[in-house]
C-alpha cells in the first residue's frame, strides 16, 4: 500500500509543481508566456556561447586519446600504483573521469563487463564513478557560461578534490571489499 502511494506521488510531483507555479504566476499577474520565451531565449544564447568551449574541450580529449599520451601515462603510473596495491586496470578511469563523463562511463562499463560488478575492481570503479565529477567539463560549461576565463585555482582545487575522492574510494573499497 505504501509503495503504491509513493509511486502515485512520484508520478504527480512534477505536474503538480508546474501547476502551482502557473497558478502563482497568474495570481501575481506575471505574463507567463512572455517570461517563458525570454528565459528560453537566454538559455539558447548561453548554449550558443558555450559551443566554442565545449568544442575545445572535446578536441583536447580526442587529441589526448588519439596521440597515445593517455596510454603512456597509464604505463608510467601503473608500477607506482602497484606498490600501494592499486590495480592498474583502474588507472584509465582515474585519468579519464575528470576529463570526460562519457569516456569514464565507457571505461567503467568495460571494467564491469571484464571483471564483474561484484568484483573488487567493479566495486572500486563504481565507487570512483559515483564519488568524482568531470572537473574539466564543469569548468568549461559553468565558467564559460558566465565568461570566467581565469580558472587556474578552480582547476587545481577541482583536480585535488578528484584525487581525494580517488584515494578515498581506494581506501574504503580496500577496507570494505578486499
Amino acid at each position: 500500500m505504501l509503495q503504491l502511494m509513493v509511486q502515485t506521488a512520484a508520478v504527480w510531483v512534477i505536474p503538480l509543481f508546474i501547476f502551482i507555479v502557473l497558478v502563482y504566476a497568474v495570481v501575481q499577474k506575471v505574463d507567463v508566456f512572455d517570461t517563458f520565451v525570454e528565459g528560453a531565449q537566454e538559455g539558447f544564447s548561453t548554449a550558443v556561447n558555450l559551443i566554442p568551449y565545449l568544442v575545445a574541450m572535446l578536441v583536447a580529449i580526442g587529441l589526448l586519446r588519439a596521440s597515445g599520451a593517455l596510454e603512456l601515462l597509464i604505463k608510467i603510473m601503473a608500477p607506482l600504483l602497484a606498490r600501494f596495491n592499486v590495480p592498474g586496470e583502474i588507472v584509465p578511469l582515474a585519468i579519464m573521469r575528470p576529463l570526460s563523463g562519457s569516456g569514464a562511463l565507457g571505461i567503467t562499463a568495460e571494467i564491469l563487463n571484464n571483471f564483474g560488478p561484484d568484483s573488487f575492481l567493479g566495486r572500486l570503479a563504481s565507487t570512483m564513478q559515483g564519488s568524482t565529477d568531470t572537473t574539466f567539463f564543469i569548468l568549461t560549461v559553468y565558467f564559460g557560461s558566465v565568461g570566467i576565463r581565469r580558472t587556474r585555482h578552480a582547476l587545481a582545487v577541482g583536480l585535488l578534490a578528484d584525487l581525494a575522492a580517488f584515494i578515498a574510494s581506494i581506501v574504503i573499497c580496500t577496507l570494505v571489499f578486499y
